[in-house]
């Protein structure tokens, strides 16, 4: 079991995208692996919605593509997740409803700094991500297109789509609609809202040929309303509501060129990408669709599109232990990317 080193970088005062400033900001992270004399094989892994570094450091490992015997990775903990600054962790007085708004534009800045001013790292080899992770990582190429030579981006999108944010206004309906919402904060966990949002995240994250072919009984579970509460609820009932909204608004408004940079033109923001861009959308995916990926390929210099071929839609392009043949074939794919 590959350990890493988790840390926490001081940012100091941010000024952040909505024009708050963030005073004492804290960035997250873990680190596996050692730094090469040249520098040149650090990879950043920025985290998904809702998800811890233990979330995702199960993708790190001896023979895998994300190999700490090779690569210097730095999982990013991107703010609102708990550990990283957060609703959940806030101060007066940017506590409860004066908690900022967050864009993934903020997160990547910020983990530009941390790269740069405590690992000395100018270069990455590579930025990769999956969900929210792979639109981190695409903002990685978007704004330092002469620092990130590759990019992975697995089941993710350069602008999140109308679609998605259909689902996003739906989980922010389930949890606003909770007797514990006051308008602005939430005063005890909403207990009830956390339980429906875990059913319509049930609903998205895996495809209709998932739940037909009844794969969750290989996972252990005896029946589908067995797989809803100790899989989806038990895991949402761990969550902080507010971490949740305040992710949820970045993943809404995610967009590679929502910045001065690019001023909202997409086409641009992906003429700017110098990268290797590996797209990895789930060919079964309800939230980022092989569609949206294929538009996007017009526009970027040089690019490959690998569908992955699953029925665990979303859940695919972040395979546990449990889905070894979607885990083979990220792998894969990443392996010839990192070593292109």
């Amino acid at each position: 079991m590959t350990t890493g080193k988790a840390g926490i970088f001081q940012l100091g005062d941010v000024k952040l995208q909505c024009g708050v400033t963030y005073r004492g900001m804290q960035l997250s992270y873990k680190a596996f692996g050692q730094l090469d004399a040249t520098k040149s094989n650090a990879i950043v892994f920025p985290t998904s919605y809702q998800a811890k570094h233990t979330d995702i450091q199960h993708m790190v490992g001896p023979g895998r593509a994300l190999d700490p015997a090779r690569w210097f990775i730095v999982i990013l903990d991107q703010f609102g997740n708990g550990l990283s600054s957060s609703p959940s962790n806030a101060e007066p007085p940017l506590d409860k409803d004066r908690f900022p708004r967050i864009t993934v534009y903020d997160n990547v800045m910020a983990q530009r700094r941390l790269m740069v001013e405590l690992f000395g790292v100018d270069r990455l080899h590579a930025a990769v991500g999956w969900s929210m992770g792979a639109q981190q990582s695409y903002h990685w190429a978007a704004l330092f297109p002469d620092a990130v030579p590759r990019v992975a981006a697995i089941c993710g999108s350069a602008r999140t789509a109308p679609h998605n944010v259909v689902f996003l206004e739906g989980v922010k309906a389930a949890l606003t609609t909770d007797p514990a919402w006051r308008g602005g904060w939430f005063d005890g966990v909403p207990e009830r809202g956390l339980r429906a949002v875990a059913r319509i995240y049930a609903g998205w994250a895996l495809s209709q040929t998932w739940y037909r072919e009844e794969r969750w009984r290989g996972l252990g579970y005896a029946s589908l309303e067995d797989c809803l509460i100790h899989d989806w609820e038990a895991n949402w009932l761990r969550r902080d509501a507010a971490n949740a909204l305040c992710q949820l608004a970045a993943w809404k408004h995610a967009d590679i060129s929502a910045n001065e940079l690019y001023n909202g033109d997409l086409a641009a923001a992906l003429r700017a990408i110098k990268a290797r861009v590996l797209l990895m959308p789930g060919d079964h995916d309800l939230y980022f669709q092989v569609a949206d990926n294929q538009a996007e390929m017009q526009h970027l210099r040089n690019a490959e599109l690998v569908p992955i071929p699953s029925v665990w839609g979303h859940r695919a392009g972040n395979p546990t232990a449990a889905n070894p043949e979607d885990r083979a074939f990220v792998d894969a794919a990443l392996k010839r990317l990192l070593e292109s």
